[in-house]
């Protein structure tokens, strides 16, 4: 607004001076500016300029005038910036300090928000822990008293049994056999008795056992409860480009069919790069293809944990699939030169169709029963690695740098959860 006042004024003044410069030509010392003619009839002023030479000096006029005009807006500007820019420094001077103090206020707040929040889970997570390994030391501990306090009535009837048939034995071969008490026959039978309720009660304590307890350092697994084109999981690893590798995994299945899929990798140019899969009570491995693959028979029994390892190599071939640590077949020559490539789906429970998560599943291949302890390494681990896997305490803690349990995400879908224990 200071601006254009100024210009205003500037305009003014111009106008009033050339308004001047105008009467000084018209008027000179208060005379009116005529032609005079002098005696002898001549001009005493210069030619009378023409139409043309009019219209030049209002040119030339007016382009003076646009000059002074725009040196004097230039001139106006530059001072009225000068001056905002004034002003934004020592606004930027003023407020800067405070925003900066509000900010780090703010970032310091969240931050301890955070932390508390972080602790507070952290703590809670701990303490679930602890109660599930206290839970877990009972159950094992009640186990544990249960089967040695039936070994011990076990052991005590084994042997009252062989006395009694050594006695009966001992005086049969005498001839002394009329002279066997009545009560004989009835205590060895009792015996007898008792030794069958013992056995058949160790046998459902041992059932009992290994429907709810998990492999030995394992506290999760997915439990997938029937057969459905919908019950699957989803594994996300970051990179599943391979050129070998191992994959491990405890299984408890409650049905087989023809093909029962345990976990599967495919893109949408080939669904069948990786495949673990039972042939009722064989275990499949397949590489590339359906028809690249090897066959361990007879290595599955339901109802029962079983852990598995599969190794492959594209430098040779050479494949291998292992079970509960001991090698259940070898190949060589099986998809030779060939790469996983990295972008398609690994799956738990279902085959990868390369298409989307979920899509056109089939329920036949669907996988019922629990699985625990999956890992993936990007190489071929030795026998004693895989041997201690099986027989470490701790089996679901040592974990694969391609998938890693418990640490790789696993998303449940349809009707597949945790369960823990």
């Amino acid at each position: 607004m200071a601006a254009l006042t100024i210009i205003l004024w500037v305009l003014l003044n111009l106008s009033h001076t050339l308004a001047e410069d105008y009467e000084e030509i018209q008027h000179i010392h208060g005379v009116e500016n005529k032609i005079s003619v002098l005696p002898d009839g001549s001009c005493k002023c210069q030619k009378e300029l023409t139409k043309w030479d009019k219209l030049f000096v209002m040119l030339e006029d007016s382009q003076m005038k646009q000059n002074i005009l725009q040196h004097t807006t230039d001139e106006v500007c530059k001072v009225e910036l000068q001056s905002i820019r004034s002003e934004m420094r020592q606004f930027v001077a003023n407020f800067a300090g405070t925003c900066t103090n509000a900010m780090d206020s703010a970032t310091l707040h969240i931050t301890t928000q955070m932390d508390k929040k972080l602790a507070s889970t952290l703590e809670e997570i701990s303490e679930t822990n602890i109660e599930i390994e206290s839970e877990q030391k009972n159950i094992l501990q009640q186990l544990l008293l249960v089967s040695q306090d039936l070994s011990n009535r076990l052991k005590k009837l084994e042997m009252a049994w062989q006395m009694a048939v050594d006695m009966k034995d001992q005086k049969l071969s005498l001839g002394i056999k009329k002279r066997i008490p009545e009560n004989l026959e009835t205590t060895l039978n009792s015996l007898a008795t008792e030794l069958q309720q013992s056995k058949a009660e160790l046998t459902r304590c041992q059932k009992w056992s290994a429907k709810h307890i998990l492999p030995s350092g394992c506290d999760m697994a997915l439990i997938f409860p029937m057969r459905s084109k919908k019950i699957f999981a989803s594994v996300h690893p970051d990179d599943m480009t391979l050129s070998s590798f191992t994959a491990c995994i405890w299984v408890k299945a409650t049905d087989l069919l023809e093909k029962t899929i345990v976990f599967s990798y495919g893109t949408k140019r080939n669904p069948y790069q990786i495949q673990l899969y039972f042939n009722r009570s064989s275990a499949v491995l397949s590489v590339h293809s359906d028809t690249s693959k090897i066959v361990a028979e007879n290595v599955v029994s339901l109802g029962q944990w079983t852990y598995f390892c599969a190794t492959w190599s594209a430098e040779d071939g050479n494949a291998t699939l292992w079970v509960n640590g001991k090698l259940a077949v070898a190949s060589s020559g099986m998809a030779v030169g060939h790469n996983i490539p990295n972008g398609g789906l690994l799956q738990l429970g279902q085959e990868s169709n390369g298409c989307c998560i979920g899509g056109g599943f089939d329920k036949n291949l669907a996988f019922s029963g629990k699985l625990t302890g999956f890992n993936i390494w990007d190489r071929v681990i030795s026998k004693h690695e895989i041997q201690g896997l099986t027989g470490k305490d701790d089996s679901c803690n040592i974990r694969g740098n391609v998938v890693g349990w418990s640490v790789t995400e696993v998303l449940p879908h349809g009707g597949a959860e945790f369960i823990y224990y």
